[in-house]
């Protein structure tokens, strides 16, 4: 049976869809090909004709997360509560558990420095969007001081999300999560 376009477009679009969860939730080398299609409900055989590679999936995926990532909508639904509203949103508990729906910086970041240069640059692309973004939210007299802000503040959000999830003490891991939410939630 052949299949149209549309149903084409659409399957290809739900394989990025649940490769860009799957990818947060264990990483790039955690999941393979067969695991993506057949959570995303297709025959691993099809998996070439929508695309090259792992790797030119794991690129699709990057720019998918990082385009229509939660961040965004919490950057956007932050802007009358500032960046303790945004802080606040990023080191929730309810991120913290959550991976496979978050950020994509902290799930996969230590990682991207070992995948292919797409998939790099594509992470690239997304990063530069997001602190575009939260430097909307930051102080600095110049543009320039304003990214630097950004960048400081994104590494260490960054930083406290990935410490709070990589232990097994939870008082710990909502200590980190505090503390950074202290030193970060106001500009």
């Amino acid at each position: 049976m052949k299949v149209t376009r549309e149903q084409a477009a659409a399957n290809r679009e739900k394989i990025v869809e649940v490769a860009s969860i799957l990818f947060r939730k264990h990483g790039f080398k955690g999941i393979g090909v067969a695991d993506i299609m057949k959570a995303a409900g297709l025959t691993h055989g099809g998996f070439y004709g929508h695309f090259k590679s792992k790797d030119d999936l794991a690129a699709e995926a990057c720019t998918r997360a990082l385009s229509r990532e939660w961040w965004k909508e919490a950057i956007s639904s932050s802007a009358t509560g500032g960046l303790e509203a945004f802080v606040n949103e990023y080191l929730s508990p309810r991120h913290r558990s959550n991976p496979g729906r978050g950020c994509l910086i902290a799930a996969v970041g230590s990682d991207i420095g070992r995948q292919p240069r797409t998939v790099r640059r594509a992470f690239a692309k997304g990063l530069e969007s997001l602190i575009e973004g939260l430097g909307s939210f930051v102080t600095g007299r110049s543009p320039a001081a304003r990214r630097k802000q950004a960048l400081a503040t994104l590494a260490g959000l960054v930083g406290a999300l990935i410490l709070s999830r990589a232990i097994d003490d939870p008082a710990l891991s909502d200590e980190i999560l505090e503390a950074a939410r202290m030193t970060f939630g106001h500009s």
